[in-house]
This record gives C-alpha cells, structure tokens and sequence, in this order.
C-alpha cells in the first residue's frame, strides 16, 4: 500500500485509527478458551467489529511469540484473515526489529517475503546498514523508532549531543538520507504533547505511527493539532481500550462502540483538512 492509497482510505473511513491487537490469553474473555485457538478467535471477532471504524490493525509480535508455536500460528492467521477480508486495511507488525545487516535481511524477509505485510516496526540504534534491508522492498514500509511514549524514553531519546541536538531528532535527520515518506514512518508516543512540533520541522510529510492514546493518556486533540498534514499524517493507535473494554460474550460489541467513538473524534479532527 502506498502513500496516497493510504491517504485515501482514510478520507473514505474518515478515520486515521488502527487497532492494536495486543493479545494476552491471559485478558481476553473466559468462554473463547474453549475454542481450538483462542488467540485467533478473539482477534477475528475484534477485527470483524471493528474494521469499519479503523484503518490498520497492529499485532504486537511480543504477546503471540510468548505462546511459541501456538501463538506464531494464531499472528499468521490473523493476517491472513485481514488480507482476505478486509484487503484495505493497513497491517503493521509491531516487532521492533533491528541488528547486523544480515540478519535484519532474514527479518526483513520473514515479514515482507513470507507474511507479505505493509510494514514493520524497526529500532535505529544500530545504524543504517541495519534499517536499508527492509528498505529494499517495494510498496513496504519501515517504521522507525523515533519518540516513545514510555517513560525509560528521556533515558536516551532526549539526550543531548555538544551542539543542542536530541539524539531523537538525530534520528529523524539521519534516517532521511536512507529513505524518504514514501518508505519511511516514524513511531512517535502521543504523550509527547508539543514534542510534536519540533518532529514536524524535521519531517514535515512523513506518516507517523502515534501509540498511546487510550490507556496511556495520550491526548488525540493535541496529537491532531501538532501532528496533522494536509494529507493527514498521522496513523493514531490504540490497543487496550478496544480490545479489553469489555470481558463478557459481548466484548466484540463494545469493541466496536469503543473504536467508533475513537473514529467519530477523528472524523471531526479531519474536518480542517478533507
């Protein structure tokens, strides 16, 4: 999927949400563990539920590779149900993968070759030759690790160099000689506030994957109105308070109202610009 078509879809939902599918065996409903795979059966019907009000679905590859087997059977399930299904929804593998050129190669192929996803989330610390592998796929995206919404962030994301410049928007300078917003996203945490600004002077166009709306705290109006684009600019995640709203046999309904109240705020943020 490239740049415009996702720009598209989301003028056509009116809605730049995807859908964490952070899914703990642990947390969903107790009558799904009587199904043959749990996992894959609480993902479809989060999916079926929500799929109208949302633009990308975002498995988080930790909570399947905690199951082994099982749980690397249930993400490849779930992506090919989206892909089936619903072949305008933007998959994003939230892996956060990084190391030797080499072996970024063998990430790089297992996600775009093997599962054929849009994208996957990408840490930068090791340097260019070990992002450029995944770059070398066409119509795929990597999403690098820019400003994280957690608190170890100020650790090392704000740390300054001798002339002033954050070590983040190194980053985001750095990264731009190996790709541009065609290829290239950028992970920006929603609690960064205003931080949003300084980012948009370095990359203006590019998309930025936003998690922490919802459970985290993360403000939406001041994401929208620091981040947005003309072309909006912005894909905003949220995970928990979706998927986990509700633990009843009714939880794929209150799922659905949950990302549609999300959806009907974005709605009114896009206003400025559709």
């Amino acid at each position: 999927m490239n740049k415009q078509e996702l720009f598209e879809n989301i003028k056509k939902k009116k809605s730049f949400l995807c859908v964490g599918l952070d899914t703990d065996i642990k947390k969903i409903p107790e009558h799904l563990l009587k199904e043959e795979d749990p996992i894959f059966a609480f993902n479809k019907a989060i999916i079926d539920a929500t799929a109208p009000y949302c633009i990308a679905y975002k498995p988080n590859l930790a909570f399947y590779e905690s199951m082994g087997v099982k749980g690397w059977i249930a993400f490849e399930k779930t992506v090919e149900y989206i892909k089936k299904n619903y072949p305008d929804q933007f998959i994003i593998a939230d892996a956060k993968r990084g190391d030797i050129g080499n072996t970024s190669a063998m990430y790089a192929r297992t996600f775009f070759e093997e599962l054929n996803i849009d994208s996957v989330t990408v840490a930068p610390y090791m340097g260019e030759d070990s992002v450029t592998p995944f770059l070398t796929y066409e119509g795929k995206w990597v999403i690098l690790l820019a400003l994280t919404s957690n608190k170890g962030s100020h650790d090392f994301q704000l740390t300054t160099d001798t002339e002033g410049e954050r070590l983040f928007e190194k980053v985001l300078r750095k990264s731009q000689e190996w790709a541009n917003d065609q290829n290239m996203m950028y992970v920006v945490g929603a609690t960064q506030g205003r931080m949003f600004e300084d980012i948009r002077k370095i990359v203006p166009n590019h998309f930025l994957l936003v998690p922490g709306i919802g459970a985290q705290g993360g403000s939406l109006e001041e994401v929208c109105k620091y981040g947005m684009t003309k072309e909006c600019g912005l894909i905003v995640n949220s995970s928990r308070a979706i998927i986990y709203a509700d633990k009843t046999e009714n939880f794929a309904n209150v799922a659905a109202e949950e990302a549609k109240k999300v959806q009907q705020q974005m709605e009114k943020e896009l206003a400025a610009i559709l």
